[in-house]
């Protein structure tokens, strides 16, 4: 059973977004044929949005082991999380960051969660992850070591 478990979706603002495909499809085929115009409408915005589906990555705290979309780490190889919101977060992701840093970013989640990385052969000093609950995600970090690895 998983600690923490968040699937990063973009905000339905980015879906509606999206229907802008279907007037510019309409538009591009009407002239040729209006069937065909919105036929290919639904389609295009159906790939788009199963594709933005598909896309989004999820972080879970499972077995001792943070999974950030496809890259994982052993929770004994790092440090203490720490979240970041607003203007602390947006220097995280710019002025602060590390160009060494492993990166889960999503632009429509705005707070961060910077988990160090204490790991000799990793050349990461740290990953920085997007959460929209990086109060839940950093106690769930720093609450799953078991007490003797914590205090090494």
């Amino acid at each position: 059973m998983a600690l923490y478990r968040e699937r990063l979706w973009a905000s339905p603002l980015f879906y509606l977004a999206l229907a802008l495909v279907i007037p510019a499809s309409l538009v591009i085929l009407a002239p040729i044929s209006i069937v065909a115009g919105i036929i290919t409408a639904i389609v295009l915005y159906g790939g788009c949005v199963a594709l933005l589906i598909s896309a989004a990555p999820t972080i879970s705290i499972e077995g001792g082991t943070l999974h950030a979309g496809r890259a994982t780490i052993d929770l004994s190889l790092t440090g203490t999380a720490t979240g970041y919101y607003g203007e602390d977060a947006t220097r995280q992701r710019g002025t602060e960051l590390d160009a060494r840093a492993w990166m889960l970013i999503r632009g429509w989640v705005q707070p961060v969660v910077k988990v160090p990385i204490n790991d000799p052969e990793d050349p990461s000093p740290y990953w920085l992850l997007s959460t929209r609950h990086p109060k839940e995600l950093v106690a769930a970090i720093n609450g799953s070591r078991r007490p003797e690895e914590s205090e090494s």
